[in-house]
């Protein structure tokens, strides 16, 4: 018969180790196989304005493919800069895009998010690709970051200058999120011209 103590000997034993008993007889083998899961889910300022550099990135990526290679070179550029930094295969994204009216004001879809950047959507017709233009630099300047748990908010200003040196500024909030996988992502996207602009 086993007794308490034996048994609370044996869950002292690594992880990893097998462990044989007899048991009336019969041997039992335990197999401790550890699956890790992550406890700290915390965004870092760090993380924040990685994801905004890689934003500034992917936009100026997709005014480049254009330039080179026209609307379908413009698209894939898109859908990767769409897929990597955007939460849409989780849900979604409450994205308001700065040339976007109407009924079509609001982005939820990926769909709606791929046609403000590269246009050449008709179910988005007035969408004329934003991030098609000649783009040269983009820059984010923060003017309130909050970091709380796995959720981050930030607010400011993405300053855009195009190939002939006219610079574009942007209103911008952005709710960053940490999805499951670990990956940063935009779960809100709110972008408009300055009042009086």
């Amino acid at each position: 018969m086993l007794n308490g103590r034996w048994f609370l000997a044996v869950l002292r034993i690594p992880l990893g180790l097998v462990v044989s008993a007899l048991i009336g007889g019969m041997a039992l083998q335990v197999r401790a196989t550890p699956n890790p899961q992550i406890l700290d889910s915390n965004i870092t300022l760090a993380d924040v304005t990685a994801a905004q550099k890689n934003w500034c990135q992917g936009f100026q990526n997709i005014s480049a493919a254009y330039s080179s290679g026209g609307q379908s070179k413009a698209k894939a550029a898109a859908e990767a800069m769409v897929d990597q930094l955007y939460a849409y295969r989780y849900g979604p994204v409450a994205f308001k895009p700065t040339t976007a009216f109407g009924s079509q004001t609001f982005r939820p879809t990926r769909a709606g998010a791929l046609a403000i950047l590269v246009g050449g959507d008709p179910n988005f017709p007035n969408d004329k690709g934003f991030a098609t233009k000649p783009w040269r630099s983009c820059e984010v300047i923060n003017h309130v970051i909050q970091l709380n748990g796995s959720y981050a908010n930030a607010m400011g200003n993405a300053v855009l200058i195009n190939a002939s040196g006219k610079t574009t500024k942007l209103d911008k909030a952005w709710v960053f999120i940490r999805e499951p996988d670990g990956s940063i992502r935009v779960l809100l996207h709110h972008s408009s011209l300055p009042y009086g602009a």
